[in-house]
């Protein structure tokens, strides 16, 4: 799957061929990834293939996960000129967008670790990138959530809008859905908590409350539903997501992770 992305990255960018190389010979050559500012690196999974695909070699200085600053030397790549060159824009992309989202991510993880709670990626994702992304937020320290809707039954308020009888949907799904597969439903409010957590939601997740409100609920859960497991999600920041962990849920999601992660600074430079 991996391979195949690249190959149509490349596709995109390099069309009918590079242009350059109709005028030039190519040679040896070596270059540098230079990081232009802080970050978290993501995307070597991805490079690695890209290396193989095209011939060339990568010297790594700093790995998936590892922490960098301005001007560190990422990794320096050695080929010929032709293909360096070539590869320059689809290999900066990659490692921009999937480092920049494991860089914003980290901030989210590094907040909420004394308190134990997992971070959550959603399906708010760029149309056929969603691999890449959730793979960038894992770089960065998040759990997957759904990769697809064919992973878990999640009701919604869309969903429950459908539903006249709650109770007998969720005897007929426990029939039909994989044994593995879980069931989460969505609540606005703690009424419809109770009511989750009643008809055997494996999951509720809290749509929109506040960490008031969650504190109540998390209470709640532990005197009567123990097993059950709690995701808070709406409208969380960097500026909230403490106090949100401080509230004893098992999990945290935002689809901020990937939409909101602005791209970090990386440039290649020719020796």
């Amino acid at each position: 799957m991996i391979e195949q992305f690249i190959r149509e990255v490349l596709a995109e960018d390099i069309g009918r061929g590079d242009l350059y190389a109709r005028v030039s010979a190519p040679v040896a050559a070596s270059a540098k990834i230079i990081a232009k500012s802080d970050g978290i690196v993501a995307g070597e999974a991805y490079l690695r293939v890209l290396s193989h695909i095209e011939g060339f070699v990568i010297v790594w200085h700093k790995h998936d996960g590892d922490r960098f600053v301005k001007g560190d030397v990422l990794m320096e790549l050695e080929g010929d000129s032709h293909t360096l060159l070539r590869i320059e824009r689809t290999l900066l992309n990659m490692l921009l967008h999937a480092s920049s989202i494991a860089t914003l991510t980290r901030k989210y993880v590094d907040l909420i670790a004394p308190y134990g709670t997992k971070l959550l990626d959603t399906r708010k994702t760029r149309p056929l990138l969603r691999n890449f992304e959730k793979y960038a937020t894992r770089v960065g320290g998040a759990t997957n959530h759904r990769m697809g809707l064919d992973d878990a039954l999640m009701l919604k308020d869309t969903h429950l809008k459908t539903i006249d009888d709650l109770e007998s949907f969720m005897a007929e799904a426990r029939k039909k859905i994989p044994f593995t597969a879980k069931i989460e439903i969505e609540a606005e409010d703690f009424e419809m908590v109770k009511r989750a957590m009643a008809v055997g939601a494996d999951i509720v997740m809290c749509d929109n409350m506040s960490p008031q409100q969650l504190t109540e609920i998390v209470a709640y859960k532990r005197d009567h539903y123990p097993s059950i497991l709690l995701e808070a999600s709406g409208n969380i920041s960097l500026s909230t997501v403490e106090a949100y962990a401080a509230t004893g849920v098992d999990a945290i999601s935002t689809g901020s992770l990937i939409h909101q992660a602005n791209w970090i600074d990386l440039s290649m430079k020719m020796d």
